[in-house]
């Protein structure tokens, strides 16, 4: 019997090294693109781009009138500080980004804050000119605008591929102006798909290990068939590498068609305030797994409520797609064309419905995170988390209950008035929000350059109101 099995094997294996030496029988192996090929294809395709802004200089402190006599000292003293003082100058603020053709006729994609507040925008295209451009349109809530130049023959383009395709471990392709080195070609993979980083109310990011510093900024993310499919936008930074995040080309591709036709987006709207669902909610409603958008709450004459929706509802579908995660429903319905009819697939009283509305149009001011989450906040350029105990040890804070401050964006109002993570909110407005909800209440009435008082208390005890404009 072991004889027997012995030369089985042996058979075996002689069977297996003969069929690999025959002609025409290969060992399947993982395959790279050729990414010599893709990025001489591909390089003239890409652009920089170059803004300016005029910044004016700020209004010089007036001379008092009149001191208070006898105080001659603090006069002369006041006199001099004022004539010494340097007196700015108006100049000029320029910074670099990254851009890339989508059409022969001059468009170009690119990142919002890439050209946010610009004065002028200059094109450097591959072959060394430098055009004007002209900015067609912007989407803050997405961070993407649309750029147009003039140009005599057709310009090279990159076509835009399919990012609802892309698959986590495809090989991925980046060029764009790191540090403004132009036209630097990095290489990686698909690191996971989804990310929310909090930077806006349709997170939906492609993260990826492809090299992104500063300067690639817009700059396109190319797979492995030389097609578009994502935008670079943004970077977390530390521990010896980054990591990069991209805008998906499906979600693009919407926005771009709304700039090109009209300069401006608009997005559906139901009216509806939603929450993710936790393991122990989806088992107080009878519902054996997370997946789907709690209703909290639903406005008055909206397209939710003249569809029958109220709080409580479980929304599993919206328009034959399945709800796997709270955060997806917005994303949904912002890209759902105005005035279009759609089916829900809700959960009420312990089983499923289906429900048909008509999708509204979302206006500024229209509520549509979800409540809880601390996304109202971000217009204030901060995070903000209810306290507990697990939160209160990593920012080494002593309290456990209340709100507390865990991320300041930079560059944000909120920094400049020299908000920092770790301090506690004791009031905004002259309120004392006690739960996320009551604080997120008020910021939902602000509008943008609304001032916004806080009293906080920062992590050494000492309390102090700050007072900023939302943004």
């Amino acid at each position: 019997m072991l004889e027997i099995k012995v030369s089985s094997v042996r058979l075996m294996i002689t069977l297996i090294v003969s069929a690999l030496a025959m002609p025409g029988i290969l060992i399947a192996k993982p395959i790279s693109p050729d990414f010599v090929e893709l990025a001489k294809k591909l390089n003239p395709t890409v652009v920089n781009v170059r803004t300016a802004k005029n910044i004016k200089p700020k209004q010089r402190i007036q001379r008092p009138q009149q001191l208070p006599p006898g105080n001659n000292f603090f006069d002369n003293f006041f006199n001099r500080f004022l004539d010494e003082m340097p007196q700015q100058r108006s100049h000029r603020e320029q910074s670099l980004g990254t851009g890339f053709m989508i059409s022969e006729d001059g468009y170009i994609l690119t990142n919002n804050h890439v050209v946010s507040g610009a004065d002028e925008v200059m094109v450097k295209l591959s072959d060394g000119r430098e055009v004007k451009g002209e900015i067609k349109g912007v989407d803050e809530k997405v961070d993407l605008a649309l750029i147009k130049i003039n140009d005599q023959g057709k310009l090279p383009f990159a076509e835009l591929g399919d990012s609802d395709a892309l698959e986590v471990g495809e090989w991925v392709m980046a060029i764009g102006n790191p540090f403004g080195l132009s036209h630097t070609v990095t290489a990686g993979i698909v690191s996971a798909k989804g990310r929310v980083i909090g930077n806006g109310p349709y997170d939906d990011y492609i993260q990826t290990d492809a090299s992104i510093n500063p300067g690639n900024s817009g700059g396109p993310l190319f797979n492995s068939q030389g097609k578009v499919i994502g935008i670079n936008t943004a970077i977390i930074a530390g521990g010896g590498g980054g990591i990069g995040f991209a805008i998906p080309i499906s979600m693009a591709k919407t926005v771009v068609k709304q700039l090109r036709d009209s300069g401006k987006v608009t997005r559906g709207y139901l009216g509806v305030r939603f929450q993710p669902l936790t393991a122990d909610l989806a088992k107080s409603f009878g519902l054996d797994s997370e997946k789907g958008a709690l209703v909290a709450s639903v406005e008055k004459n909206t397209p939710a409520e003249r569809a029958g929706l109220k709080a409580g509802d479980v929304i599993l579908e919206f328009n034959g797609r399945l709800i796997n995660e709270g955060n997806e429903l917005s994303r949904y319905v912002a890209a759902t064309p105005i005035d279009k009819k759609v089916k829900l697939v809700i959960f009420r009283d312990g089983k499923k419905q289906d429900i048909s509305l008509v999708v509204g149009q979302l206006k500024d001011g229209d509520k549509t995170s979800p409540p809880g989450s601390g996304r109202e906040s971000d217009r204030l350029g901060i995070t903000v988390e209810e306290l507990n105990k697990e939160t209160a040890d990593r920012l080494g804070v002593r309290d456990t209950k209340g709100l507390v401050i865990t991320e300041v964006k930079p560059g944000s109002s909120a920094e400049d008035s020299g908000v920092m993570p770790g301090t506690i909110v004791i009031e905004i407005n002259g309120q004392r929000p006690e739960r996320l909800s009551a604080f997120n209440s008020v910021i939902v009435k602000l509008k943008k350059g609304d001032v916004v008082r806080l009293l906080l208390r920062r992590p050494d005890g000492s309390v102090h109101y700050v007072a900023f404009k939302v943004e």
